[in-house]
């Protein structure tokens, strides 16, 4: 059975680089953007392709079943059992649809949902000062900032409630990020064990 880790933040908090460097440094670990899986999906231009393009050049969020089904998709064909996702669940509908699937099968478990907190002016100044692409600039960034908190409370009661909700403080180096995330998974895995 896959071992799922979510990791959600503000847009610029971190949460895509750190996922990253701890799947480089842990060979039994995989690790997927959201953004990342929507962004190849769009690169293949497909009508599905385009249709995730739409959503995302405007800072929107993509459909519902679309990514629930993109994401499902990833983690079933990943090729080591821990699995760590960032980006998601960006919106109440993703986290109870998620949810539901994840209580329909038995192939993936959800371990932890760990939440990356920076202040909004941190986050501001992390996306403006990247400009990656054309969706880095202050009325995007707002809209994202904006899409990301409205429904950031029910998602973090949620998780909560079933004791899958945890915080690290994003506003240190990476490095200390990195290490207290690495802690946090390895002791949830050993708990679970």
């Amino acid at each position: 059975m896959k071992k799922l880790f979510l990791i959600i933040g503000a847009p610029g908090s971190g949460k895509t680089t750190d996922a990253s460097i701890i799947a480089k440094q842990n060979d039994d670990t995989t690790h997927y953007s959201t953004g990342d899986l929507l962004r190849e999906e769009v690169a293949k231009q497909s009508e599905l392709g385009k249709l995730i393009d739409s959503f995302i050049s405007k800072g929107n969020l993509v459909p519902l079943n679309v990514v629930v089904d993109t994401i499902v998709s990833a983690l079933k064909q990943a090729p080591t059992q821990i699995v760590i996702i960032d980006g998601y669940p960006r919106s109440v509908e993703q986290m109870l649809e998620f949810d539901k699937v994840l209580n329909s099968q038995n192939d993936v478990k959800l371990e932890a949902v760990i939440e990356i907190k920076v202040s909004e002016e941190t986050a501001r100044n992390r996306v403006l000062g990247r400009s990656r692409g054309e969706d880095d600039n202050e009325e995007v960034f707002n809209n994202r900032m904006k899409v990301y908190i409205e429904p950031l409370k029910e998602i973090q009661d949620f998780y909560a409630k079933k004791n899958l909700h945890f915080e690290i403080n994003g506003e240190r180096s990476i490095e200390e990020i990195v290490a207290q995330m690495q802690d946090l998974i390895k002791q949830i895995l050993e708990k679970k064990a």
